[in-house]
């Protein structure tokens, strides 16, 4: 899968190209409208960006991770060196430390992420200033085509590149589970 981003001024036509999309049997999970206007996608149905995936939280609690994976090493590495782990206390203390130590970097790795925009939407930032919306749609080779003419007809729709897809599992897990919440009363 392949995701395509678009950049728009106009919600109404964003409304329309996913209701297109909807035709042409892709699923709501496959399209989302990055904008500042939220009040605007609510008003029209559009399937917005959460708010909690316009910030940076997951990217930064990988990076909170690795940080506290290296630090919690080398204080178990310290403890080892120095020869505390001998004591009759052993080597309790020194874990509880080092995964007090792992959790804490995470922590605060996900607190800086809810202060910074997605890594993933940075290149946006200046469209969305300008009160322009992005559109992204997670497209497989046997979608591409009836995709590519769908969004043909909208001329005022600017492409303004491609990245990394969400996971095909991720998409399928999402339909299923919204088809579960429908079907349930």
């Amino acid at each position: 899968m392949q995701r395509q981003y678009f950049v728009s001024e106009d919600l109404d036509d964003l409304a329309d190209i996913e209701r297109q999309l909807q035709e042409q049997g892709l699923s709501e999970a496959q399209f989302h409208v990055l904008s500042e206007n939220d009040g605007g996608v609510d008003q029209r149905h559009l399937h917005d960006v959460n708010s909690l995936m316009k910030r940076d939280v997951l990217h930064s609690w990988q990076m909170g991770a690795m940080v506290g994976f290296i630090v919690a090493m080398l204080v178990l590495l310290v403890a080892y060196l120095t020869g505390a782990t001998q004591s009759a206390a052993g080597w309790v203390p020194f874990l509880f430390l080092a995964v007090v130590v792992f959790g804490f970097c995470v922590w605060e790795g996900g607190l800086f992420g809810l202060r910074k925009p997605n890594v993933h939407f940075r290149r946006f930032e200046r469209e969305l200033k300008q009160g322009k919306h992005v559109f992204f749609v997670e497209v497989d080779a046997q979608q591409a085509p009836a995709v590519k003419a769908v969004l043909s007809k909208h001329p005022s729709l600017q492409s303004v590149g491609s990245g990394r897809a969400t996971p095909q599992w991720f998409i399928s897990w999402k339909n299923k589970w919204r088809h579960f919440v429908e079907v349930m009363p």
